[in-house]
This record gives structure tokens, sequence and C-alpha cells, in this order.
């Protein structure tokens, strides 16, 4: 990775016909960063991120990841990056097992290496037996589980979180942020969030909000809290001082919360007419 930033986004604008879904977002975000990616559903996050990881053109604008052009050099980006998706990318006719090798194949981790970084990502997952169970057969937060393991092996430099702990328990919530912090130590590990979590976001070295298509605000979560009034704090008083989501609220009237809650109703949704159909 070039000694820049591990992420470059200069008036990233995209365009779905007349509707501008992302309208001239500027950020950076440092190597060994943890940075936060907050927005209401529909404010452009979604899109943003697609450019960044290579799954969407930019109608205007320049985005590098790990100092590689995305549109240039959209498979150096690849090589360098991975993405923890919100929906299952799991082969549900694999088992867990079979997943990680084949993860390991494709994103060519070398031959030698195979057989610790396995290991290590079959320690991670915390399946045990159910390791060689077809994935059809796991719960939510066992495929989860599996998917961070898995997107790990290829020893990404930026990895993008998209509700990273969705549908876990805290005990595993934990765990996999204890993974996540030893790797940024070791290796210097990029890490892009999206999250509903506030406690989540709340670990984040910076923090930037999206809203209709614009950075609202950019900052660490004790700048962004120290912009907002007093009137502004949503909570008791016996709570002192505003939290990420007074900060949210205030500058996009969504909680985040509820936004969350929004995101699984729609996916719930969207698998019930796939299985409708």
């Amino acid at each position: 990775m070039s000694d820049g930033p591990a992420i470059e986004c200069e008036s990233l604008v995209v365009r779905y016909g007349d509707l501008v879904a992302v309208d001239g977002a500027s950020f950076a975000v440092a190597p060994g960063e943890l940075f936060g990616f907050l927005g209401p559903n529909g404010a452009g996050k979604t899109t943003t991120i697609a450019v960044m990881c290579t799954l969407k053109q930019a109608s205007d604008g320049t985005v590098r990841v790990a100092g590689h052009d995305v549109h240039a050099r959209p498979e150096d980006v690849r090589r360098c990056i991975g993405v923890l998706f919100q929906d299952p990318t799991l082969d549900d006719r694999l088992t867990g097992r079979e997943n990680l090798e084949l993860h390991a194949i494709v994103y060519g981790v070398p031959r030698g290496d195979r057989a610790s970084r396995l290991a290590e990502a079959i320690e991670l997952t915390g399946l045990g037996a159910a390791i060689d169970r077809q994935t059809r057969t796991y719960s939510g937060g066992m495929k989860r589980r599996l998917e961070l393991a898995r997107v790990l092996l290829h020893r990404p430099a930026v990895l993008f979180l998209d509700e990273p702990t969705a549908g876990l328990d805290p005990q595993t919530r934990r765990q996999i942020w204890a993974r996540l912090g030893e790797l940024r130590r070791e290796e210097g590990l990029t890490l892009f969030l999206t999250t509903h979590y506030l406690e989540e976001a709340e670990q984040a070295d910076r923090v930037a909000v999206i809203d209709h298509g614009r950075i609202v605000a950019a900052g660490t979560p004790a700048e962004l809290k120290a912009t907002i009034p007093a009137e502004a704090v949503t909570r008791a008083p016996v709570e002192p001082g505003p939290t990420l989501e007074d900060v949210f609220v205030h500058l996009t009237g969504h909680h985040i919360r509820d936004e969350g809650a929004d995101a699984k109703d729609m996916t719930r949704q969207a698998a019930a007419k796939r299985g409708r159909g």
C-alpha cells in the first residue's frame, strides 16, 4: 500500500439519471484507522461504498483505495480489500471449511500459508465440528462469523464492514471486535465501518455522517458531540452530555436505531418476496 491515505474520496458524484445519489462527497481515511460512516437509509452511504469497492462507477470525482484509482486500476483495488456485506454471500451448498478453502484459492493465498491461515480462520469462527456442515444449516450468527473469518484470509489492507456484527450475541460481538483490534495493532488493518450499534460507532477514530448524498459532518466522536447544543440532547438529564445518537438526530432528523430496524425490515421483506417467487 502507498504512504498516502488508505482511502481518498474527492468530490465523488454518482447519478442515476436525474437523481443525484452522491453529491460531491470528499473525505480521507488514514492507514490503520477505524472510520465510521453513518447515514440514514437512502442517504448515499451504500452507493459510496459500492464505488470504493469497484462495484459501481462514479459519475464524477476521484476515489483511491490503498493508493489505487478505483476506475483506472480496479483489479489492484480488489486485491487489497476485503468486504463483509450485510447480506450473506456464502455458497450454501459448501461446508464452512470448503467456503474458506475456496476463498483462499481465489485470492491467491500462498500454498505454504494456507494451512495455518485456515486453522486461524476456523478458530475465529468458533464453529467447532459445524465447520464441516453445509452452511445452509447455519444460523445467521454462525454465517456472520464464518464470513468475517473468510474475508480476513487473504490479509486485506482495507476492510469494509457493513453491519459486521448484525444478528450476533454480545459475547461473539466482543470476540470479533477483539480480533479486529489485534489486526489493527499487528498489521495496520484499516477498517471502514457502517453500523447501527452506537457502541461500535463510538469506537471509531473518526466518523463521517452522510445525508442526501453530502457529507454533513466529520470528525472524532468527541468533536462531533461537542458541536451539539444542549437542547438537541434527546436523553434524560441524568445521562451527562450528548451521544452519537444525538449527533445523528441533530444532523439528519433520524434516529440511528430506527434506521437499523428499517433496514432489517426491508431485508426480511425482500427475502419473503423471493420465497414467494
